[in-house]
C-alpha cells in the first residue's frame, strides 16, 4: 500500500474532552495500537454542530427509523441542528478519503448499533442508530465501520481492520492509472482472501472482470468495488479458511516430503478443530512459499493482509 490509511473516529475516543460532562472516553487500543498504522480524522458531532462542552445530556426519542434528538431535562429538540451538521459533514468527508470509521457506542449521535430510542411512554428500546452514524452509513455504504466497544471481539476486530486495509489497497489501485489489465492483476491477488470470506462474491467478481471490456470503465470499477467490500464484510470462518489453506497446500504437492505433508496437514486440522490459531498454519505455509519461490502465492494478499504486529490471526 502507498496511501495514508485515514480512519474517522469519534473525537472522545482519542482523549478529546468533548463529552456532555466535559470528559472523554480515551481508548488506548485505538490510539496506541491502531494509531501506529492509521491516521485519524476526529469528529465530535455535538461540538462541531455548535453545542457547548459541558452540555445537557440528550437522548433519541420516537420512531427508531427517524428519531428526534432531545435534551433530557429542558426538552429542547436538537434534531434539525444535528441533521444540518450531518449533511454538511458527510459532504466534507467525501474529500477525506476515509478507509474506515470507528464510532462511540451508545451515543445518540455516534452510536452505530443498538442505540436506545425512547418511546412515548419513556421506555427505551435498543433499536436505533445515532444521527451522525446513520448519516455516514447512508452516505458511505461500503465504508468499513465499527464501534469501539465491539473491537474487543476478536472476530469483529479482525474483520473490520482487514476491510480497512483492503479498502486502502483498492483506493491505491484507483489512483494508479487503472485499466482492465491492472484490474485482472488486482483481482488475482485478492483470490484467496475473497475465498476465505465469500466464494460467491469472488465468482461474481470473476465474471465481472471477464466481461470488463464490454462495460464502461467507471461502471466496472464501481461494481467491482461493491462486490469487493460487501464480500469482505462477510466473516471468514474456520471452515472457509481451512479450504483456502488446503488449496495453498496443493501448490507444494511435488516439493514437500511425506513427513512435511503430514506435518502441514496436522497443523491445518488442528486449526480447523480450534486447537491452534490461524497464524500457525500460515507461518508454515509462508515458509514454504519463500523456500520454494512460489510467485503466484507470493502475490496473494491473504498471506499477509495486515501488519503482523496487530496480531489479528493469533486467536483460536
Amino acid at each position: 500500500m502507498t496511501g495514508i490509511i485515514k480512519v474517522g473516529v469519534s473525537a472522545c475516543l482519542l482523549g478529546d474532552k468533548v463529552r456532555y460532562d466535559g470528559g472523554h472516553k480515551h481508548d488506548r487500543y485505538i490510539t496506541g495500537t491502531l494509531g501506529r498504522f492509521f491516521t485519524f480524522v476526529p469528529v465530535c458531532p455535538e461540538v462541531e454542530s455548535g453545542m457547548t462542552t459541558p452540555r445537557e445530556a440528550m437522548r433519541l426519542e420516537g420512531d427508531p427509523a427517524a428519531p428526534r434528538l432531545m435534551t433530557r431535562i429542558s426538552r429542547i429538540d436538537k434534531t434539525e441542528q444535528m441533521l444540518s451538521f450531518c449533511r454538511s459533514k458527510v459532504a466534507e468527508l467525501e474529500k477525506a478519503e476515509l478507509c474506515g470509521f470507528i464510532f462511540k457506542k451508545d451515543s445518540p449521535s455516534s452510536g452505530l448499533f443498538r442505540v436506545k430510542v425512547y418511546d412515548d411512554k419513556g421506555m427505551p428500546k435498543k433499536s436505533g442508530s445515532g444521527l451522525f452514524a446513520a448519516a455516514v452509513a447512508t452516505h458511505f455504504p461500503l465504508l468499513p465501520m465499527e464501534e469501539e466497544g465491539r473491537l474487543f471481539d476478536e472476530n469483529l476486530r479482525e474483520n473490520f481492520i482487514e476491510r480497512v486495509f483492503s479498502y486502502r489497497r483498492w483506493k491505491d489501485f484507483l489512483e494508479d492509472s487503472p485499466d482492465i489489465g491492472r484490474l485482472v492483476a488486482f483481482h488475482t491477488s485478492q483470490k484467496l482472501l475473497m475465498m476465505a470470506h465469500s466464494p460467491k462474491h469472488y465468482r461474481e467478481m470473476g465474471v465481472l472482470v471477464a466481461h470488463g471490456k464490454g462495460i464502461g470503465r467507471q461502471e466496472l470499477f464501481r461494481r467491482y468495488e461493491e462486490l469487493l467490500m460487501t464480500g469482505l464484510a462477510l466473516h471468514a470462518t474456520a471452515k472457509k479458511n481451512t479450504n483456502v489453506l488446503q488449496h495453498i497446500m496443493g501448490y507444494f504437492k511435488k516439493e514437500l516430503s511425506p513427513d512435511e505433508k503430514s506435518e502441514l496437514q496436522e497443523v491445518i486440522t488442528s486449526y480447523h478443530d480450534h486447537l491452534v490459531p490461524l497464524v500457525v498454519p500460515l507461518t508454515l505455509l509462508r515458509h514454504y512459499v519463500k523456500k520454494y519461490e512460489q510467485p503466484y502465492l507470493k502475490g496473494q494478499v491473504y498471506l499477509s493482509p495486515h501488519p503482523a504486529e496487530l496480531m489479528l490471526r493469533n486467536h483460536v
